[in-house]
């Protein structure tokens, strides 16, 4: 009997305990008994601090010292350059299998939106809706001269308006990308007589490369104007903001990446191979089409072909760059 009394007032004290704990709101202070992680002495960051002289609570790294993974003691590993500074022809990393294929997956991930599956710069954003610069194609004679070293620079430091990927692509990945990027190179230029010492199907080749040049044919249709039969400079304005030709070529005269639309039309234009021309509305639709023919002097062989777009929206931008000037 006193054992089940026992019991029944266990059981009591357990549901007075339960009834307590129905979520009310309290305004009592919660029960810490370990506080001092609660009330621990912490700076916000700029916040002042007295304790140092300079009242700074960000302290810079003690003087002679090195973060730990931070040791960047090979320059030729680390900034892609040699003792004297200058950029590395080959990457010194072990090119094998493996770390090509790891350059493969991160170029997917990182690089193959803008530059293409292949480096022939026809990546998504060539759809021109999302208003980044086209990125150029690595099958070019500026890209095949650029050293190992440039390459890793570009990733690491960026470049024009490509952005750094350094805190998002560590070292060895970089060099990885970097490898990857020569086998593009050489995948796309093998003559075919080589190709056909290996078991590879060249017919089923170009029939998937024309199946792909068709796709982006179609795309870029469906993303044409709505007038797309007509032809005038009001298009070519609306041209020249979607496919971000004025984060290159300005209209006020100012330098940019690329030379300015202001008072073009009409102008004598000198290049680099000591050339010169007036600009007539041929030199600026083959400008367009395939710019790395005549590259006007004082600037880089950068710009990436526009060859994708319609007949009628080439006209209109010739149009827009014509109605920029004077003449």
């Amino acid at each position: 009997m006193k054992l089940a009394t026992t019991h029944i007032a266990v059981l009591l004290l357990i549901s007075i305990l339960m009834m307590g704990c129905r979520g009310q709101q309290t305004e009592n202070p919660p029960i810490a008994p370990q506080q001092n992680m609660q009330f621990q002495e912490r700076f916000n960051a700029q916040q002042e601090n007295p304790f140092f002289e300079n009242n700074m609570s960000m302290r810079m790294p003690v003087e002679g010292t090195i973060a730990r993974g931070k040791m960047r003691d090979n320059p030729t590993v680390y900034e892609g350059v040699d003792d004297e500074g200058n950029y590395v022809e080959e990457n010194p990393m072990d090119v094998t299998k493996s770390f090509l294929y790891r350059g493969k997956e991160r170029y997917d991930i990182f690089c193959q939106a803008c530059h293409g599956g292949t480096g022939d710069g026809r990546g998504i954003i060539m759809t021109g809706q999302y208003g980044y610069v086209p990125a150029p194609t690595f099958h070019r004679s500026a890209s095949y001269e650029m050293t190992d070293g440039e390459f890793y620079s570009a990733i690491a430091n960026g470049i024009r308006s490509m952005p750094s990927y350094a805190t998002q692509i560590p070292v060895e990945d970089r060099w990885a990308i970097v490898a990857y990027v020569r086998a593009l190179q050489r995948s796309q230029n093998i003559p075919e007589a080589e190709l056909e010492d290996y078991d590879i199907d060249i017919a089923e080749l170009q029939e998937e490369y024309q199946a792909r040049i068709a796709r982006e044919e179609a795309r870029a249709e469906a993303m044409a104007v709505d007038e797309e039969e007509e032809v005038s400079a009001e298009i070519g304005e609306a041209l020249y903001t979607r496919y971000a030709c004025n984060t290159c070529h300005s209209v006020d005269g100012s330098r940019l990446i690329g030379p300015t639309f202001a008072n073009l039309y009409g102008s004598e234009r000198t290049f680099t191979d000591g050339t010169s021309q007036i600009a007539d509305e041929d030199y600026i639709y083959e400008s367009i089409v395939d710019p790395s023919v005549l590259i006007v002097e004082g600037y880089d062989d950068i710009m990436q072909s526009y060859d994708y777009l319609s007949e009628s929206e080439l006209q209109s931008l010739v149009e827009f760059i014509k109605a920029q000037s004077d003449n």
